[in-house]
């Protein structure tokens, strides 16, 4: 069931997303060759303990996991499109990191994620997380009231597609709200004009995941977490909270 949130209760989850917002620049600023994932995630914790919000995703636990969520941020590099689990890893010259991050603050949720290159980057890399955030771009852009769902996923979809990128199915967006996974799932790929309408209230985590390779198929890593693409190539990913308002959409965690 969708729960459409008042304006107030937008302004509320600003406030949220601001926190993820500070959390990733901080996070961004301080992954460089040698720092461990870990490392990155006491960083995380510190952003969040100084805004007095706390993490949706330290203890989660879906149906799929074997454990919850022993972090407060996702840290996935190279071949890892979501998922990874922040431990003893240390990052290389030319490492492609993803780092998904969200925050509780006054009972509200904000979800975001970046991806980018620590050290040399790869030609290859770089236009890879480039099209990831015009992917995320194009999500948003047709998050509008009078749209639908699928709108938003043809949108995403065509920019993976036409840069020939692969999409992992069965993973995308989702509402958010009180709790970090809410009604309507959002995919990364569809057909326009189809799903349900977008209203004013509604507030969605769209996040586009890109493959490399141009292959679809993915696997899970033996942590029961982490998501590998099934031929080794690179992933990344983007995402932002978005408010669906009758002046358009708005980005909840946006700096």
């Amino acid at each position: 069931m969708v729960q459409l949130k008042t304006d107030t209760s937008i302004e509320a989850m600003r406030e949220a997303g601001r926190v993820v917002a500070q959390l990733l620049a901080t996070v961004r600023e301080a992954a460089a060759v040698g720092v461990a994932l870990r490392e990155l995630d006491e960083v995380a914790r510190e952003v969040l303990r100084a805004a007095g919000a706390g993490s949706p995703f330290l203890g989660y636990k879906p149906h799929f996991a074997p454990t919850p969520f022993p972090g407060v941020i996702c840290a996935s590099v190279n071949d890892a499109i979501v998922h990874g689990i922040p431990g003893d890893q240390r990052l290389r010259d030319g490492d492609l990191v993803s780092i998904d991050a969200g925050a509780t603050l006054g009972g509200w949720v904000g979800d975001s994620a970046i991806s980018f290159t620590v050290g040399r980057a790869r030609p290859a890399d770089t236009r890879l997380v480039e099209t990831a955030f015009q992917a995320l771009e194009a999500g948003i852009a047709a998050a509008v009231v009078g749209n639908r769902i699928g709108d938003i996923a043809h949108a995403i979809g065509t920019v993976c597609r036409t840069a020939g990128y692969g999409i992992p199915e069965g993973f995308g967006g989702h509402g958010i709200g009180r709790s970090m996974h809410e009604d309507p799932a959002v995919p990364n790929e569809g057909r326009p004009g189809r799903g349900m309408p977008l209203r004013h209230g509604m507030v969605l985590a769209i996040e586009p995941m890109l493959i490399g390779s141009g292959q679809d198929a993915f696997h899970p890593d033996r942590d029961g977490w982490t998501l590998r693409t099934s031929d080794g190539s690179r992933a990344a990913h983007a995402e932002h909270t978005v408010a669906i308002t009758d002046a358009g959409p708005r980005i909840l965690t946006a700096l």
